[in-house]
């Protein structure tokens, strides 16, 4: 199959997922092109790089207004045309989701946990907490009680304070499981997070990527836009699957688990798109003062390393 032909099949795919979530990509957009890069681009920017994915103006610029509305994204018109910044709201979250999406397997765990307790308080609306919290990766063992072995605990102080119940929940960091019956973990894990749905979500992934991997490991001609394009459908699939996953610790894991297949893939195709989509970033975007500003020394971070 050529380099056109897989295109061609990830935009279908793509499409295919009703109703289009035309901000959910913008989202993936400036989180994998663009926050490294300064964070500002013109509107007609984004417009013209989506418009291969079957999404018009129309359609960018309802997205763009919801996201600002949102706190993601703010405006600044110049003459005619608007600049859209990632707004300090929108740099905290990307902060947060960065190193999930882009982190390998866990595989230091101390094997502790840490749970969030919540009182019968008035104070607390536990649903809304659960959900907030679910998140970042923790599940709910019990009425009121959430879990995580290795949480991004920044990541959590904050999620707390910004529901206001930072001061009215219990936290018990580094819980030892050492005297429960591995049977009585296993149990906990599977009622706590769908391991079966996610892995089921990685294997589509797989078999939907694994394909372009090897065309692209064969040096076929690839254009700098599709090598863009590639990388933006490529990463907002994977980060979709990544916000259903809990990131728990190798050992509570399925052996042979898909996530981390899909993650040496994810990785493998990056680095073979990286030159030729920085490139096409640096040719197609524009910012206030011209070009796309050069990468920042922490995008080289990502996947364990860039280079």
């Amino acid at each position: 199959m050529t380099i056109e032909k897989h295109l061609e099949k990830l935009i279908e795919h793509f499409q295919n997922q009703q109703p289009l979530r035309v901000g959910s990509l913008i989202i993936t957009l400036y989180g994998d092109l663009l926050a490294h890069r300064g964070g500002t681009v013109w509107l007609g920017s984004i417009i013209t790089l989506l418009e291969p994915l079957g999404i018009n103006a129309r359609h960018v610029r309802t997205a763009v207004s919801r996201l600002n509305k949102d706190n993601w994204i703010s405006p600044n018109l110049i003459g005619r045309k608007s600049y859209y910044s990632i707004t300090a709201s929108g740099q905290r979250r990307f902060r947060i989701a960065t190193p999930q999406i882009y982190a390998g397997p866990q595989s230091d765990w101390d094997q502790n946990w840490t749970l969030v307790i919540m009182p019968d308080t008035k104070k607390i609306n536990k649903d809304q907490a659960i959900k907030e919290l679910g998140w970042l990766g923790f599940g709910r063992i019990a009425k009121g009680i959430l879990a995580h072995p290795m949480p991004n605990m920044p990541a959590t102080e904050r999620a707390l304070a910004e529901l206001d119940i930072r001061d009215d929940v219990i936290i018990l960091h580094q819980a030892s499981h050492e005297l429960t019956a591995v049977t009585a973990l296993e149990t906990m894990i599977n009622n706590c997070w769908n391991l079966e749905e996610l892995s089921q979500k990685y294997q589509e992934f797989i078999e939907r990527y694994r394909p372009l991997c090897r065309a692209l490991s064969e040096n076929n001609p690839l254009e700098d836009k599709e090598s863009l394009l590639f990388r933006l459908l490529m990463v907002h699939e994977y980060r979709k699957i990544l916000l259903r996953d809990p990131r728990l610790p190798d050992r509570l894991m399925p052996r042979h688990w898909e996530g981390n297949t899909a993650y040496h893939l994810c990785r493998d195709i990056y680095q073979l798109l990286l030159e030729k989509s920085e490139n096409c970033l640096s040719h197609i975007m524009e910012t206030e003062a011209g070009p796309l500003p050069a990468p920042s020394r922490e995008f080289l971070d990502r996947f364990g390393g860039l280079g």
